[in-house]
C-alpha cells in the first residue's frame, strides 16, 4: 500500500538527506529545491513534448510561464510580497520536485499531467494544482 506523502518517511532511502519543511513558504523560499527543481521540471516538459512529437526533444519551461501558473494555482498567497517573476518561477520548481522528492507525485503523473492539456500554463496548472491539493502543509 502507497502511503501518503504526508507521512511518507524517507528514512534509508535515496533522499533523506531532504529538510523537513514546516510550511508550504518554507517549501517555495527554498533556492536549492528551486534549483533542482529546474532540471525537474524541464526533464518533465521535454519528455511531455517527445510523447507529443514521437521523437526525442530537449526544452525548457519559461519561468514567466511557471510564474502564471503558479498564481492560477492559488499559491501565491504563501509567498512573501514584491516577488518577481523569476522569483515566482523559482518557488513553482521548489514545489514540483519537492511533491517529487516526497512520493507525492510521480514522474510518470507530472509528465502525463502536461500532455493532458496543449497549453503550457494549464497544464502546469493543474499539476500544481494536484501537487498543493497532495502536499500536507500550512
Amino acid at each position: 500500500m502507497r502511503q501518503t506523502c504526508q507521512t511518507l518517511k524517507k528514512t534509508g532511502k535515496a533522499f533523506s538527506h531532504v529538510t523537513t519543511y514546516h510550511s508550504l513558504t518554507e517549501v517555495l523560499t527554498d533556492r536549492g529545491l528551486a534549483s533542482l527543481g529546474d532540471a525537474y521540471i524541464n526533464f518533465v516538459y521535454s519528455l511531455s513534448l517527445s510523447n507529443r512529437k514521437l521523437k526525442p526533444l530537449g526544452r525548457k519551461v519559461k519561468g514567466t510561464v511557471l510564474a502564471q501558473a503558479l498564481k492560477k494555482a492559488g499559491l501565491r498567497e504563501y509567498l512573501p510580497s514584491r516577488m518577481d517573476s523569476h522569483a515566482l518561477a523559482d518557488a513553482a520548481e521548489a514545489l514540483l520536485v519537492y511533491a517529487w522528492l516526497q512520493d507525492c507525485i510521480t514522474l510518470e503523473e507530472s509528465v502525463a499531467a502536461l500532455e493532458r492539456s496543449d497549453d503550457t500554463v494549464e497544464g502546469l496548472t493543474q499539476l500544481l494544482t494536484a501537487i498543493r491539493r497532495k502536499v500536507k502543509l500550512f
